[in-house]
């Protein structure tokens, strides 16, 4: 459930706290993508430093790497992030579109706004078939010392029963997230199938939760499980599966599929979605985390946001600044004795004291520490802007702290 301690005069932005079993996760916060229970060149001591709240990782590719006989003996996603603090997990549902339908079309999740795929054409087949029972992928399996493919089951009981398994803090129910070119027909019968997929979901958590309730009666056993909104571009479609899927015990909702085929177009998903949602349940926005989308997601009414591009821009030497972003890896940062960015807090930037010269130098000679020395910094940089955002709502200023901004929303 979400506490909500402010609300912005001029739009619906809230100021908040989700209180989970491993702690309280302050809103407006940014969600740091960790797939395989990793943040990838970072220790959990630096996640700590870098004011990470919460971290989500990638139900699917753990449930590869395990699998199902690994799953059974598995010590949690917070034993092997090595970070006690809130940890949220996906369902599989995202895999369902990256690996089947952006392969087909070569899409990403908004056609235009987003990116569109550039596909070799033997990647431009499923590796997904969609049941109305749940997902089969197509994954290499070595037999007799051959490659060859077999299908593995994924559906939303299954789904949820390698969710407790992880042991997050947040679960998210199973869905089909649908392709910017489905048309309105398949993203119709697309939704249906998800609503069915989205019941079973809650029905077996619920089955979980009453056992653990019964047999340990501690918060630690619990997890919250968030409903998602799917319907794609189409208003009925999305309004349809608001109401329906608010008006079920979800402990939360996440807002996911297909956005649509303009940035325009996203928010006013946010606008027909949104009001139609229970106001007292944390709102989480799926895979979307520009800083742009930051501020018009605040003011829809959004409390958590999940994105790769803090990490993977960090790990390509793309910094980011609050007067625009940077290409470490230009040759113009060779002399550059400029601090990345003036007055940071980061321990990049202050304590290592790490000039721009000095981080071009570190990305050309492909030392490890590059990545790691601008994670840092980006992820820090993220969860900092977070953090004004919430003092913003609170202290009536986000109109303001928004302009600070307008520079670099007009590049972002």
């Amino acid at each position: 459930m979400l506490e909500i301690q402010k609300k912005d005069k001029t739009s619906r932005a809230r100021a908040g706290a989700i209180h989970t079993s491993h702690g309280i996760i302050e809103t407006p916060a940014y969600v740091i993508v960790g797939t395989h229970a990793k943040v990838r060149t970072l220790t959990p001591e630096d996640l700590i430093k870098t004011k990470t709240q919460v971290v989500i990782a990638n139900t699917y590719h753990l449930w590869q790497r395990l699998g199902n006989e690994g799953l059974k003996t598995y010590q949690g996603v917070h034993n092997e992030l090595g970070f006690q603090g809130p940890i949220m997990t996906d369902s599989g549902g995202f895999q369902v579109f990256s690996l089947g339908s952006s392969r087909e079309h070569g899409v990403g999740k908004i056609e235009k706004s987003y990116e569109i795929v550039t596909r070799k054409s033997y990647e431009l087949r499923s590796r997904v078939r969609i049941t109305d029972e749940g997902a089969y992928f197509l994954v290499p399996s070595d037999v007799g010392g051959t490659t060859e493919k077999e299908e593995q089951f994924l559906g939303p009981k299954e789904s949820i029963q390698i969710q407790h398994k992880l042991g997050a803090d947040i679960i998210i129910a199973f869905d089909e997230c649908t392709s910017p070119l489905h048309d309105y027909e398949y993203t119709k019968k697309s939704l249906a199938r998800t609503h069915a997929w989205e019941k079973i979901c809650l029905e077996e958590h619920e089955s979980k939760a009453n056992l653990q309730l019964s047999t340990y009666n501690s918060i630690e056993q619990q997890q919250l499980l968030y409903g998602v909104v799917q319907g794609g571009e189409f208003r009925d479609l999305r309004e349809e599966s608001a109401k329906y899927i608010g008006s079920l015990p979800f402990d939360g909702f996440a807002i996911g599929g297909s956005l649509g085929r303009s940035r325009n177009n996203m928010f006013e998903i946010l606008d027909w979605t949104l009001p139609l949602l229970p106001e007292e349940k944390p709102r989480h926005f799926l895979g979307i985390g520009k800083i742009e989308d930051l501020f018009d997601g605040v003011e829809a009414g959004i409390d958590t946001f999940d994105c790769v591009i803090p990490t993977r821009e960090a790990r390509h030497g793309r910094l980011w600044t609050k007067n625009g972003a940077i290409d470490m890896m230009k040759g113009g940062q060779k002399t550059n004795s400029e601090p990345i960015e003036k007055n940071c807090a980061c321990e990049t930037c202050g304590e290592k004291n790490i000039r721009r010269k000095d981080l071009h130098e570190l990305f050309k000679l492909k030392e490890p520490s590059a990545a790691r020395l601008a994670t840092i910094h980006n992820v820090f940089f993220f969860n900092n802007l977070m953090e004004q955002i919430r003092t913003a709502i609170k202290e009536n200023k986000l109109d303001l702290l928004r302009k600070d901004f307008r520079h670099e929303i007009s590049k972002s």
